[in-house]
């Protein structure tokens, strides 16, 4: 369970940043669309299971890791994390650190899980 101040924490977040739904993301993938997805839950969650063709890059390195691996500052990026808490607040660093198209999935890999749509382990 969360507490209220990390709520907070999240929606102040995601007042500054782009969300997109589940199905969205499904759509991109399904129609081939070149993006970064990125995993931002800790590895032992991406080791149960993550979005087929996802990458990680933690939420606990993601800001010292995240110039090697999309050096691009224009790269279209997809955070998600568990449910999208984590990767709203991702989303706000990444866009403090100057990305300009950096998207939150709302709903987040339990949302996948729950639609039925491709995973890997």
């Amino acid at each position: 369970m969360t507490g209220s101040r990390y709520s907070a924490l999240v929606r102040d977040a995601k007042s500054r940043i782009k969300e997109t739904s589940v199905e969205d993301i499904k759509t991109r993938v399904d129609n081939g669309d070149q993006f970064y997805l990125i995993d931002v839950r800790e590895e032992s969650e991406w080791g149960r299971g993550h979005i087929a063709g996802a990458n990680w890059l933690g939420k606990g390195i993601l800001e010292t890791q995240v110039e090697r691996a999309i050096p691009d500052a224009d790269a279209d990026i997809v955070l998600y994390c568990g449910g999208g808490g984590r990767s709203a607040l991702a989303a706000d660093s990444l866009q403090k650190m100057g990305y300009t198209n950096v998207t939150s999935m709302n709903g987040g890999f339990s949302g996948w899980s729950r639609a039925g749509y491709p995973v890997e382990s």
